[in-house]
């Protein structure tokens, strides 16, 4: 029998990482490859970039803000009916990206309906998932597979976007992908729980006002929140204007095309290592040596003559840098205040990260369309490094102390 119940542990473990991964290996590889629409969209439909590049900056804000209240539903009910929801209305943003014909209409369906779908299918409800399923020793190892996953999405299914968009046209491959989108559903049905509370201690429950009001209360979880911002502008900013960047350089679109994929799968390995790093190291230290170099390497990107080689070199050192910071924050969330609010808590962090990908991804059109370059974001990209290092070493890691309630 206790052989029995040990295999099936094994195999719990098991069927969460690999659901898990393979729902953010869609999810977030779709979304990375949106950077690859800009053009033919905007010259399709005669926009200005910025009417692009603000629905997805929408995008970015509706999955930081409704992934508050999805994480919510999910400590509380489970995670299956969430990610089947989300599943479905990310095959109908992609369908309404592909015939909207005004900037209304295209907002509505990329921005709306792919940042709520957004919310359902990626880290704070998978990370919610693992974090009352798996053990402490193990979590932030499990969430740094689960991250890279996300990487090696972004590795698989750029180029394959790219393909698309090449052998068919841009709308088609929209098409497409709605299609592929929809194998989610049954990856999520592999995410369903013994209870929707599992891995959450028995005794009194915190309430959900009681516990954002603990977790804003406390110094550490608002430096936190204001240093994953800069992750948000960072990586949103150079995964959505980077290829166009690129163009206006005379380049060749599959350098953009391999620049993204190198991103990937460089941060396969960079999540990865950070992911196990932060079981022996303090995460803290992690998450400040990562904004660090993520600023020296804009510097050195920008200082050197733009070539392919130069792309490449920079995309393989950023993609190690890329989404490493996902394990370490997230693990400094279950760390401080356990798991029985995380996928809420997270969520919140989240929303944090969300608005600097929506002014990252805003001004870089923004900034082009008034001075015809990128340059203006790129600077401010370097000095948020700075900012993000000082918000996370004061960061204290251990879990806060409760009062003992007596009954």
């Amino acid at each position: 029998m206790d052989v029995q119940t040990e295999k099936q542990k094994v195999l719990t473990m098991a069927q969460l990482l690999f659901c898990g991964a393979f729902i953010v290996t869609m999810s977030m590889g779709i979304r990375h490859g949106f950077g690859l629409w800009l053009q033919p969209i905007t010259q399709a439909n005669e926009w200005d970039r910025e009417t692009f590049s603000f629905a997805l900056a929408m995008q970015n804000l509706v999955w930081g803000f409704t992934g508050i209240f999805a994480g919510m539903v999910s400590d509380r009910f489970g995670a299956v009916k969430v990610i089947i929801l989300g599943s479905i209305l990310y095959a109908l943003g992609l369908l309404g990206m592909a015939y909207s014909t005004t900037g209304l209409g295209f907002m509505l369906s990329s921005g709306f309906l792919i940042g709520i779908a957004q919310s359902g299918t990626t880290y704070a409800i998978i990370f919610g998932v693992i974090g009352r399923n798996i053990p402490a020793d193990r979590r932030s190892w499990a969430m740094g597979v689960v991250a890279a996953a996300g990487s090696f999405g972004q590795f698989l299914m750029v180029p394959v976007e790219n393909f698309l968009i090449d052998v068919f046209d841009w709308k088609i491959a929209l098409v497409v992908l709605s299609g592929l989108v929809l194998v989610i559903v049954p990856l999520g049905m592999g995410m369903r729980e013994p209870s929707p509370v599992a891995g959450v201690a028995s005794g009194a429950r915190q309430g959900i006002v009681p516990a954002i009001k603990e977790a804003f209360a406390y110094p550490s979880f608002r430096l936190l929140v204001a240093g994953y911002f800069v992750c948000g502008f960072q990586v949103v900013f150079i995964g959505v204007h980077m290829p166009s960047y690129l163009k206006d350089a005379g380049m060749n679109p599959e350098v953009a095309s391999y620049a993204l994929a190198l991103i990937g799968l460089f941060n396969v390995f960079g999540t990865y290592a950070v992911g196990l790093m932060g079981q022996k190291y303090p995460k803290r230290y992690l998450l400040a040596g990562i904004y660090t170099l993520r600023g020296i390497t804009i510097i050195i990107f920008l200082l050197a003559p733009l070539t392919p080689v130069s792309v490449y070199v920079f995309s393989a050192v950023m993609g190690l840098l890329w989404l490493s910071t996902v394990p370490p924050t997230n693990a400094i969330v279950a760390q401080i205040f356990g798991v029985q609010h995380f996928a809420m808590l997270g969520g919140f962090v989240f929303f944090s990260h969300q608005i600097g990908s929506f002014l990252g991804v805003w001004l870089g059109g923004i900034m082009y369309d008034i001075y015809g370059s990128y340059d203006p974001v790129w600077y401010l990209a370097i000095a948020l490094s700075v900012f993000a290092t000082a918000m996370n070493l004061p960061i204290k890691e251990s879990a806060i102390v409760r009062p003992v309630v007596v009954a």
